[in-house]
């Protein structure tokens, strides 16, 4: 099983879709706590799943049980910047939400979409790691 995963922040919407389209992802699963109100104006829920589906001919879906909590973000962004505290408690939030259990199927050649440019301080890679670790046969791929 692939997952890809990407950030659009710095991005243009060319790069991004183009991006998207050649990785031969079919279904982008958003991972975003905050979908609506972000910078770039493709990257808004509802434009986003138009553009997708016109551009790509890819799925759109938003899964909060893969975001953050609020307090989460707000620890890291607003007090400390810790990635490590971050990522630990990021870490013990997908286990007690049991991410593992979601359908498998919905991640076979999915693209996880976070804001971030990079994948390094994104909770993106963290899922991605984390269903790798659980189900194992998974190959991360980060656009």
């Amino acid at each position: 099983m692939k997952i890809y995963t990407i950030g659009f922040t710095q991005s243009s919407a060319e790069d991004f879709f183009g991006r998207l389209s050649a990785s031969g992802a079919r279904r982008l699963i958003d991972v975003r706590l905050n979908n609506v109100s972000q910078l770039a104006g493709f990257s808004k829920r509802d434009d986003l799943r138009f553009f997708l589906r016109a551009i790509c001919g890819m799925e759109y879906v938003h899964e909060p049980n893969l975001a953050p909590t609020q307090a989460l973000l707000d620890s890291y962004r607003k007090v400390n910047h810790d990635w490590a505290s971050y990522a630990a408690g990021f870490l013990s939030l997908m286990t007690a939400r049991r991410i593992e259990e979601l359908d498998r199927a919905l991640f076979d050649g999915c693209c996880l979409l976070c804001s971030e440019a990079e994948p390094d301080h994104c909770h993106r890679r963290l899922v991605a790691e984390y269903l790798r670790d659980r189900w194992g046969e998974v190959e991360v791929l980060h656009l």
